[in-house]
């Protein structure tokens, strides 16, 4: 004759039993959308280095000249109208950004300033990499809210630890693409 106690601890066993199952059986995924990715694949030469802005997964990838590797979480362009893809290249380098917003980003946002300087309202945040294309740029932003998520004009925006740590590593004339 079983006592409670038994009877207790087979029904939860029992109830228990599909949901391990399901467990065990779920394919393991990593919990972020980055996918790996090979230098290999989207450049011929590390020459001075390499980044690559996965739109789709939001990371940004740097591989340094000595083959060192960086996985960075990121800011991707609100609207395909808004993404470029394709190569460039890192022209110029700063600290401390300004921002002057295109006629474009003041036509969709009028209440938008002409100018900001640098600080904690730029949405440039701390540093700022600009690409042969005007305008395009890889930044920090103080409004970490914004890192993972579609929320810039065209650039791709880091966590400002980030992109200074990314700064620190990058030369003028490291290759760029945007995937």
């Amino acid at each position: 004759m079983q006592t409670k106690r038994t009877f207790l601890l087979g029904a939860t066993a029992a109830l228990a039993t599909p949901m391990i199952a399901r467990a065990q059986a779920a394919p393991t995924r990593n919990a972020s959308s980055f996918v790996t990715q090979q230098w290999q694949d989207h450049f011929s030469t590390l020459g001075r280095g390499a980044i690559l802005a996965d739109i789709t997964s939001r990371a940004v990838h740097h591989w340094g000249s000595d083959g060192t590797y960086r996985l960075y979480p990121s800011s991707v362009p609100l609207t395909e109208e808004l993404t470029r893809r394709g190569y460039t290249e890192v022209v110029r380098k700063r600290v401390g950004p300004t921002w002057t917003p295109t006629a474009n980003m003041r036509a969709r946002d009028p209440s938008l300033p002409e100018f900001l300087p640098a600080g904690p309202g730029n949405p440039l945040g701390t540093h700022a990499m600009y690409l042969t294309w005007p305008a395009y740029l890889i930044h920090g932003t103080h409004d970490t809210r914004k890192i993972g998520r579609r929320s810039s004009s065209g650039c791709i925006g880091l966590y400002n630890d980030h992109i200074a740590e990314l700064f620190a590593a990058v030369e003028v004339g490291t290759q760029v693409r945007l995937l």
